[in-house]
Parts: structure tokens; C-alpha cells; sequence
């Protein structure tokens, strides 16, 4: 049993790539988003750790539902951090472009607006800084700012907005400063209504998770009667294929919650 577990865990370790890999992959493709969980060798923790115990627990069924259960963990987390990093981008985007209309209805220039992104919050800094350096230079400002589109995929939408609105008083002369005031109003009840959204989603959610832990609980309830169901699972070709079936069923249970509860929130 050591020696199965000492081999599983290498074996789940050799899959993560060191620091050194990740960094010259970086440095190959510079647009690469390095923020990524997968790319972080902790981010994998949850699925060697529920593996090793599911091993040591359970025998090799064990560790096929701790791999399972680790997954769905990382996935959750993954996903959870994800829906804050959207709302909190372009909650800030909103802000600057906000304040870029403003500038603009006061006389600014347009590369003055762009340059005060200083003032704004640090992501919107980093979709808008690319936009800053072409006004700056007097390049493309639409061609800049959808080039940085692909480096933020949480905003494509809205900076695909910003720029059709640039491009479009760069063609026709409409004023900048009330297209942007429109973009800026539209983003920012998007932001507040996918919060509020979310907030009104809290309740299913913790729903959906009393009834995903439900079997686990039932599991123990009949430890704690005498009826040794734990026994049952580790012994035997039978207990082992039940034990992997009821938890790949539950982590299917939960990735389909976890869609439909995303699906309900407006991008």
C-alpha cells in the first residue's frame, strides 16, 4: 500500500511543470496569460492530496474518487476566482471609461483621456495601457485596443464596444465623449445587474451543495448505525466500481449545477 502510494503521488507530481518550464514557455509566447490556475504547481494540490487519501482510505477505487474529488474542487475554486477577476475588470473598465467621457466633455484630447489611466484601477490600467501607447504614438487606437482584447478575455465584449465606438467618431466624427458615456452606461448596469445576479444565485448554490455533500453524509450516519457502509466500498470489484460511479456521478451533478448557475449570469 505504501509502495502504491509513494508511485501515485510521483506520478502526480511528475505531471506538474517546474518553474523553470513555465517561465521559458512565457518567454516563447509573451501574450501567454501567466495568471492561469493550471499553469501554478499548487494549483494541482487539491487533486494529489484527494488522491493520496482516497488511496490510503478506500484502495484504488479511493483514489480514482479523491482524483475526482480534487478536480472538482480545483475546478470550482478555478471558477469561483475567474467570475471575481470578470466582475472586478470590468467593474473598473466602467469607471475608466467613465472618466474618459468625462475628460473628453470637458475639452480634453483623447490621448490626454487615455493617459490619465493612471488614475484608474490596476486592471483597467492593463486593457487600457496598450490603447494609451498607440494614441501616445499617434497609431490605430480601435486596431490597439482590439489586439489587447485577446490578453483579456474576462472584457472582450466591452473593449470590442470601446473600440467600435473609437472607430466610429474616427470615421464619421461623432462625438467621442457621448459614445463613450453611452458605452460607459450600458457597462456599468451590465456590472450591476450580473451582481446583483449573482448575489440572488448565492441560495441555490449553497442548495446545490448541501445536497452534493447529502451522500457523504448518509455514508457516515450509517458508519455511526453499524452498517460499516465505508467496508463495503473498500472490499471488493463491486464496492470499488460503486465508489468511483457515485462520485463521478455527483462531480457531473455539480459541473452541470455550476453551468447552469454561470449560464444564468449575463456576460
Amino acid at each position: 500500500m505504501v509502495t502504491i502510494s509513494c508511485a501515485a503521488l510521483a506520478a502526480a507530481l511528475a505531471l506538474l511543470p517546474p518553474p523553470a518550464a513555465v517561465a521559458r514557455l512565457g518567454a516563447l509566447r509573451p501574450g501567454i496569460d501567466r495568471t492561469r490556475p493550471w499553469r501554478s504547481p499548487g494549483a494541482a494540490l487539491p487533486v494529489v492530496a484527494g488522491g493520496v487519501v482516497g488511496l490510503v482510505v478506500a484502495g484504488p477505487g479511493g483514489a480514482v474518487a479523491g482524483l475526482l474529488i480534487g478536480a472538482t474542487v480545483r475546478r470550482l475554486r478555478t471558477a469561483r476566482r475567474t467570475e471575481t477577476a470578470e466582475a472586478g475588470t470590468a467593474g473598473e473598465l466602467a469607471s475608466a471609461i467613465t472618466r474618459m467621457a468625462d475628460e473628453l466633455a470637458a475639452g480634453a484630447h483623447p490621448a490626454t483621456a487615455l493617459g490619465g489611466a493612471s488614475a484608474d484601477g490596476p486592471r483597467a490600467r492593463a486593457v487600457l495601457a496598450p490603447a494609451a501607447a498607440a494614441s501616445g504614438l499617434g497609431d490605430d487606437v480601435p486596431a490597439a485596443l482590439r489586439r489587447g482584447a485577446g490578453e483579456h478575455p474576462e472584457v472582450t465584449s466591452e473593449i470590442g464596444r470601446l473600440a467600435a465606438a473609437w472607430a466610429l467618431s474616427d470615421r464619421c466624427g461623432v462625438p467621442l465623449a457621448e459614445l463613450l458615456a453611452g458605452a460607459a452606461a450600458d457597462l456599468g448596469w451590465r456590472v450591476r445587474f450580473a451582481a446583483r445576479v449573482r448575489a440572488e444565485l448565492a441560495g441555490p448554490r449553497a442548495t446545490a451543495l448541501v445536497l452534493t455533500a447529502l451522500p457523504a453524509l448518509g455514508l457516515a450516519l450509517g458508519q455511526l448505525v453499524g452498517a460499516d457502509p465505508i467496508g463495503v466500498l473498500r472490499s471488493g470489484l463491486l464496492g470499488q466500481a460503486l465508489l468511483v460511479v457515485g462520485v463521478a456521478l455527483a462531480a457531473a451533478g455539480v459541473a452541470w449545477t455550476e453551468h447552469i448557475l454561470r449560464a444564468a449570469v449575463p456576460r
